[in-house]
């Protein structure tokens, strides 16, 4: 009988949490969609399914940065536990920045890790993460090869990170000279992904770049 009355309640525990998780995310899209703010800075939220459990945000690349013009969009799950633990974001867009990895969309911010709080809505998480976009902490990378080039070469980075809009997010064409050096590689047989993957860690050089191309 014990044992019975434990599974009962952990299970009526865990279906609590959940129904909680449920009601919270339905109230905070609703307050997304009819949101000034979000709607003045582009931000959008779309369902998935239709249990509330994972959601597509899409944010515009803030004014006066790289990603300017671009569309970025993301994948949002919401666990069991939300509000009390943050959702689970990744760009699903490919993006060029410190912050966020270059290769799974992977985001470092501290809102989404230790310093969640259940106060927190999904509004706040889309707002923070389209000014973590104009404001890099290239010191608490989540992607060292981009965070290096931030810090060591500021222009390249800007012109990196606008082909990547461009290529990726749909942004204004950027720089001519590195979409020459991307023709040059895929008209070797290279795939365009890896190619522009390939420049950009090794800062434009087509030699080097190939180099990589060739030990993949």
């Amino acid at each position: 009988m014990v044992c019975v009355c434990v599974c009962v309640c952990v299970c009526v525990c865990v279906n609590s949490m959940a129904n909680i998780a449920v009601q919270r995310i339905k109230r905070e899209f609703k307050e997304v969609l009819k949101s000034e703010e979000t709607s003045k800075n582009q931000i959008k939220v779309d369902l998935v399914d239709e249990n509330f459990t994972e959601l597509k945000g899409e944010i515009a690349g803030p004014p006066d940065t790289p990603y300017e013009g671009g569309r970025y969009q993301l994948e949002i799950k919401i666990p069991e536990t939300y509000p009390f633990n943050p959702p689970k974001v990744r760009f699903i867009t490919k993006i060029w920045h410190p912050n966020i990895s270059s290769v799974t969309g992977a985001i470092c911010l501290d809102i989404l890790k230790d310093q969640w709080a259940a106060a927190m809505t999904l509004r706040t998480v889309l707002l923070s993460l389209q000014a973590l976009l104009a404001a890099a902490e290239p010191d608490d990378p989540q992607d060292a090869v981009v965070a290096n080039q931030y810090k060591q070469n500021p222009e390249m980075f800007k012109q990196t990170a606008g082909l990547w809009s461009h290529v990726y997010a749909g942004a204004p064409v950027s720089s001519p000279d590195y979409t020459r050096k991307i023709d040059k590689l895929c008209a070797m047989g290279f795939d365009k992904n890896a190619v522009i993957a390939a420049l950009s860690s090794k800062s434009w050089d087509v030699e080097t770049a190939t180099e990589l191309l060739l030990s993949n």
